[in-house]
This record gives C-alpha cells, sequence and structure tokens, in this order.
C-alpha cells in the first residue's frame, strides 16, 4: 500500500510535505506511511479522496470502476491521462479548452 501511495503522490506531482499537509499530517508520518511502516486512518484518506486521490487504487491496487458508456479507447486514454502529474493533466484541459473554443 505504500508503494501505491507514494505513487499518487507522485502522479499529483506533490512533495512528501505537501501530500501530507493533505491528509492533515506530518512529512515524517507521510514518509513512514509510504515505506510500510506505519499505517493511515480513515481520515486521513478521506480528506487525501478529496484532493483527487485514488484511494481504491491505494489501498486496493485496483483503479477506480467505471460506470460510464465509454469505448475500450476512451477508456485507455483516460486510464494514461489519469498517470499524468497534476500540472500535465492542467495543461492538456486547457489545451483542449482553447481547440474547442477556436472551434466555435
Amino acid at each position: 500500500m505504500g508503494a501505491r501511495l507514494r505513487e499518487e503522490r507522485i502522479r499529483l506531482d506533490l512533495s512528501q510535505q505537501a501530500f501530507g499537509a493533505l491528509g492533515g499530517i506530518e512529512t515524517n508520518a507521510q514518509g513512514a506511511y509510504e515505506r510500510g511502516k506505519r499505517f493511515p486512518n480513515s481520515t486521513y484518506f478521506s480528506q487525501i479522496a478529496a484532493a483527487g486521490v485514488d484511494v481504491l487504487y491505494v489501498i486496493t491496487g485496483g483503479r477506480k470502476s467505471s460506470t460510464s458508456d465509454n469505448s475500450p479507447t476512451e477508456e485507455k486514454l483516460l486510464a494514461e491521462l489519469d498517470v499524468l502529474p497534476a500540472k500535465v493533466q492542467e495543461d492538456i484541459k486547457r489545451l483542449v479548452t482553447t481547440l474547442t473554443d477556436s472551434e466555435s
């Protein structure tokens, strides 16, 4: 679980300090969680989930299930986008918005 927690932190492009702050904990506790020396409580998971962390993945190793009618190609694209750092995701969103607005 610690390795997946670290993966999510890196995906969101956050330091241990910033990520720990999302969950209301200190940097040393975040490091202990990532090393598997300590385990988070439900309050921590609730707080990091609100910040965009895929808590289901952190706990189970499985990504959020999709209830949409997306095609397999669309699901693959969304999964690939989901693992990009948050800053890159924002850049892609701005690009798509700009392209969409320019076609209108």
